[in-house]
């Protein structure tokens, strides 16, 4: 009887720690798509392609925390460094084949912004993407870059195709209103083929909003 009672009190407790633990405790919660983060260092001794490397990719948002709390932030980075987020499979450059027809949406930051709004506006935008915040156009988003700069940092959206006009514009006041950027401030999207055939050292806004 001893024997049985150990038994029965044994499995009764196995049961009550299956009880206890939350399913949420052990399954990840996994992301529309595969994302790859990505670390690019200003070396002028190297290749460009040299200084970009990948950190690693995920495609769960308990992944997604783990990388984002252990990387340095946006606003700590050297001069001249970059930060990129794009779907797996695609490299943060025009020349990828699924950058090459698009363009990116950029938001323009002076140094003070360094400090007080870069690292929300990365934040935001990394979590824009990996939530598919911008709903049924989420096929047409590559990913994002944040680029530190003497001269002024720069926060890029970058979409798979800038002749799609009316897409290009939703996606781009979807990102203004989650970075609730002033309506008086206007954001600009350039094409990558007009960056890369730039006669000044800016190249124009196909669309602004």
């Amino acid at each position: 009887m001893a024997s049985g009672d150990s038994e029965t009190k044994e499995e009764t407790g196995q049961e009550e720690d299956q009880q206890i633990v939350s399913p949420d405790q052990y399954i990840k919660h996994p992301l529309h798509n595969r994302w790859a983060m990505w670390f690019f260092k200003n070396d002028k001794s190297k290749e460009w392609t040299a200084n970009l490397k990948l950190i690693t990719s995920f495609d769960t948002v308990e992944d997604f925390w783990g990388l984002y709390n252990h990387i340095q932030k946006a606003s700590r980075l050297s001069s001249g460094c970059d930060y990129s987020l794009f779907k797996d499979g695609i490299q943060p450059m025009w020349e990828d084949a699924s950058n090459k027809n698009g363009g990116r949406w950029l938001v323009n930051l002076n140094k003070n912004q360094r400090q007080t709004e870069l690292d929300n506006f990365w934040l935001e935008t990394l979590l824009c993407l990996i939530g598919e915040a911008f709903d049924d156009l989420t096929d047409d988003i590559c990913g994002a870059t944040i680029n530190i700069r003497n001269k002024g940092d720069k926060l890029g959206l970058w979409t798979r195709d800038a002749r799609r006009g009316d897409a290009t514009v939703k996606i781009g006041q979807k990102l203004k209103e989650r970075l609730k950027i002033p309506p008086k401030i206007m954001i600009g999207f350039q094409a990558h083929s007009d960056t890369a055939t730039k006669a000044g050292s800016t190249a124009r806004d196909r669309y602004r909003v």
